[in-house]
């Protein structure tokens, strides 16, 4: 995973008028916020403008790179705040641009489908960590010979081998820029970035499908990935992760920005805007409404099987999707799952009524000039 790459993108480079600014409070070692967040060594950093919240330099270094990633006209991007029913629509998503091709479904999502930005996401000494740990324990590599390997900058020379290995394990579940550019079409992707971060052309030449879901059960889907995925290891409760929501200070911030963009850019022709709600309350009917959107019309027979595959008891349990291998390379704790309960209304369950009032207050103040709303409770039925 290195630190910067170069790249084989052809054509005119475009600028990305973006610096990437550490924000002061997350980076004392004994400030609040690395207790709450352990594995941030290196705190995190802010996009300005736009302030977009990442957790690395490493994605900072490699941000142009990935805003030059050239689009195609038969790529799919699922783009998303996280947690807001990403997975599930990515899936749906892949197997409409492959023909409902449910054999080779079973190779693991990530695989069919990356993470645009997964190369780029996790802190360097998380990622030579992750990395040490694979090599020792499913390579069979003696522990001291492998530190010597960082110690000496061998593993800088070994790693593309090393990772070859890796991959025919695990498949290619990282890839870097190039991997991606060489991949065959239809691509589908999945990004958690903002569109402004993304190819200024991208929207004029590729789809993109925007999931949309409401705040209060994005905080708490997002809190139980947080204590999970051990790249975050957050250590405090769910009142005092809300805080971090609300004030933009959690990776992948700030979440009302994020979405308004999209919302405003409903109309173009190639952005669907969708709701999680709308896929829970009626399945069938919005694959057929994604199927229009990408022009791909499943036959009964194949979307009767898609409504039976993402059926979320099923799809939770669905060893292609629920990413088992983020254990095999430590990056998710032994306990706890990728993908929970998928309701919609949870937030009923785990908010106290005085940080309900306040989420409710932080949601009107930014929502007071838009023309955007949410299911209401009413409605989150399941």
């Amino acid at each position: 995973m290195p630190a910067q790459e170069t790249s084989n993108m052809t054509g005119g480079r475009h600028p990305l008028n973006v610096k990437f600014i550490p924000i002061p409070e997350t980076l004392p070692e004994d400030g609040q916020f690395r207790q709450d967040f352990p594995s941030y060594t290196d705190g995190l950093v802010e996009a300005s403008p736009g302030g977009y919240i990442t957790t690395t330099q490493v994605f900072a270094e490699n941000a142009e790179n990935i805003y030059n990633l050239k689009p195609r006209p038969d790529d799919v991007f699922v783009l998303t705040f996280p947690k807001s029913g990403t997975t599930w629509t990515q899936d749906l998503v892949w197997l409409l641009m492959n023909n409902c091709d449910f054999e080779r479904s079973k190779i693991p999502l990530v695989i069919r489908s990356p993470f645009l930005e997964m190369n780029y996401y996790v802190p360097k000494a998380l990622q030579e960590k992750y990395e040490r740990g694979a090599i020792v324990s499913k390579m069979r590599l003696p522990a001291f010979l492998v530190d010597l390997m960082y110690r000496f900058n061998i593993m800088d020379v070994v790693r593309p081998a090393v990772m070859k290995i890796m991959n025919l394990v695990v498949g290619e579940a990282v890839r870097d820029l190039n991997q991606l550019e060489r991949m065959k079409s239809p691509r589908v992707f999945k990004t958690h970035l903002p569109l402004y971060l993304l190819h200024p052309e991208l929207l004029d030449t590729s789809k993109v499908v925007y999931v949309a879901r409401n705040p209060k059960d994005v905080i708490v889907s997002y809190f139980h990935f947080h204590k999970l995925m051990n790249q975050h290891k957050f250590t405090g409760d769910l009142e005092s992760f809300a805080d971090y929501f609300m004030k933009d200070r959690l990776y992948s911030s700030p979440y009302f920005p994020h979405l308004l963009d999209a919302w405003t850019k409903r109309h173009h022709p190639n952005l669907l805007f969708i709701f999680y709600e709308d896929l829970k309350r009626d399945l069938r009917g919005e694959i057929l409404k994604i199927g229009r959107f990408l022009g791909k019309y499943p036959n009964e027979h194949q979307l009767n099987r898609m409504v039976e595959h993402l059926r979320i008891d099923k799809f939770a349990n669905n060893k292609s999707v629920n990413f088992e291998h983020y254990r095999w390379l430590n990056f998710m704790s032994p306990d706890g799952r990728f993908i929970r309960k998928g309701k919609t209304g949870d937030w009923k369950n785990h908010f106290s009524p005085e940080l309900n009032a306040r989420i409710d207050e932080w949601m009107k103040s930014n929502l007071k000039d838009t023309d955007l709303s949410f299911i209401t409770e009413l409605e989150q039925q399941d």
